[in-house]
């Protein structure tokens, strides 16, 4: 039972960490244009 004390709180803090990347990669353009990157590949 004293394990949960434990790994709530780093599950709560993997969570939050998750959601700050995925927070950073929206608001930094890595989703801005998903398609183009697709037809590059296929253009070299």
């Amino acid at each position: 039972m004293e394990i949960l004390y434990l790994l709530v709180p780093l599950s709560v803090v993997l969570v939050f960490f998750i959601i700050g990347g995925v927070w950073w990669a929206i608001h930094s353009g890595q989703f801005d244009d998903i398609e183009k990157e697709g037809e590059r590949i296929l253009n070299e």
